[in-house]
């Protein structure tokens, strides 16, 4: 039951990580969301905003402090968009990252691999003791015999 909540939870996760952010309409919150931007360059952004919205991507490197060309890539590539469109030359957003959630159940799922791995080689580690103590008291009987054959023999 757990899993498939966390299976849901993770789907919203994707499908809101999908959603362009336009600067020229997104809230500080919308913006503080966007990979990159945190809550001093979304302050900047809305205070340049309320002059006027941002016409295209050169405008908005020209009249905010702190996002170059460099950086007006990585944003878009992000998620954020000027009038829905992208930073030239910016690669196309990819997949989104998975949810915290999700890694955090996959590395539990790890944990408890490796405990139950552990576990068992702890269970088998006895039972290989005994076969080879087996194995020695029966090559110990094996050479104790050799010495009384070889002297039948004579």
């Amino acid at each position: 039951m757990l899993k498939k909540i966390l299976a849901i939870l993770a789907m919203l996760y994707a499908m809101s990580a999908f959603a362009a952010v336009d600067v020229n309409k997104a809230s500080a919150a919308d913006l503080d969301s966007v990979k990159g931007i945190g809550p001093a360059m979304s302050a900047k952004i809305i205070e340049e905003r309320k002059k006027g919205s941002f016409k295209d991507w050169n405008d908005l490197v020209s009249r905010v402090k702190g996002i170059g060309e460099t950086s007006a890539a990585k944003l878009s590539e992000a998620g954020l968009t000027v009038n829905g469109a992208a930073y030239p030359g910016a690669p196309a957003k990819a997949e989104a990252k998975p949810a915290k959630t999700d890694t955090k159940a996959a590395a539990a799922d790890d944990k408890k691999a490796k405990v139950d791995k552990k576990a068992k080689e702890e269970a088998k580690a006895p039972a290989a003791e005994e076969k080879k103590a087996k194995a020695e008291a029966k090559q110990a009987k094996a050479s104790a015999a050799a010495p009384a054959a070889n002297a039948t023999k004579k």
